[in-house]
């Protein structure tokens, strides 16, 4: 009898771990995804450090964690605070998309200010700290979920087939400069909705127009290789 239990228990456990791993098989490993990160720096990314000092997280479409790394190889040289940021981008691209609607988080932050019609949907849904990897980069958990909700650029939902399989969140950079850095991994890891690559890119109404869609301008913001602006200096403080 002891052994027919250790056995069920082995073989229980080794079943879950290949059902997280089959949730996972169709979006990047670790080593692919912080290529393609490194790949996706370049001046015309622009923002603060030209998207070279970067976290990325991929979800599956439960909303777990696959995997994450940093674009650099001494991982504190990336901002601290962007680890938990990048992963709660992924969790929100993936929660708030569908087949048919592909929903980045650069799109939700005007419906989330004060006076919108989504105001204080970030109280929803918060982060689990338990997710969260030491500075270094090092151990962290995958496999579970970690939460969290963000409103401006950097979180983008990841497709195969027209199907939605998971979302990808990158911080690290201003949040435009984030976008643009998710946008171009998606593509390369041709994980685009089936709209196209631009379906759920970021729109600034002092080019695209007014919309609830738009996002605020960043710091030496360039989107899709154009530069459209900066972001305007405070008044009154």
């Amino acid at each position: 009898v002891r052994k027919f239990v250790v056995f069920c228990c082995v073989f229980g456990v080794s079943m879950i771990g290949t059902l997280f791993a089959a949730n996972c098989t169709e979006l990047p490993s670790q080593s692919e995804l912080r290529q393609k990160l490194i790949d996706a720096a370049s001046p015309t990314a622009g923002g603060l450090f030209n998207g070279a000092r970067m976290w990325a997280a991929v979800v599956n479409r439960d909303g777990e964690i696959c995997t994450f790394t940093t674009s650099q190889a001494d991982p504190t040289q990336v901002w601290p605070g962007s680890q938990a940021i990048a992963k709660a981008k992924a969790y929100t691209a993936n929660a708030f998309s569908l087949d048919t609607f592909a929903l980045s988080t650069a799109r939700l932050y005007t419906f989330t200010q004060p006076g919108h019609s989504l105001w204080s949907l970030g109280q929803s849904n918060l982060f689990d700290p338990a997710a969260l990897a030491p500075p270094g980069g090092q151990s962290g958990e995958t496999n579970q979920i970690a939460g969290g909700l963000i409103f401006f650029g950097g979180g983008l939902p990841l497709y195969k087939g027209g199907k939605i399989i998971g979302g990808i969140g990158v911080s690290g950079d201003t949040s435009c400069t984030d976008h643009e850095i998710a946008k171009r991994v998606r593509h390369a890891l041709t994980l685009d909705p089936p709209g196209g690559p631009l379906a759920d890119d970021i729109q600034y109404s002092s080019v695209d127009g007014s919309s609830a869609f738009t996002h605020p301008l960043c710091l030496n913001t360039y989107r899709n290789g154009v530069l459209i602006g900066n972001e305007l200096p405070s008044a009154g403080y």
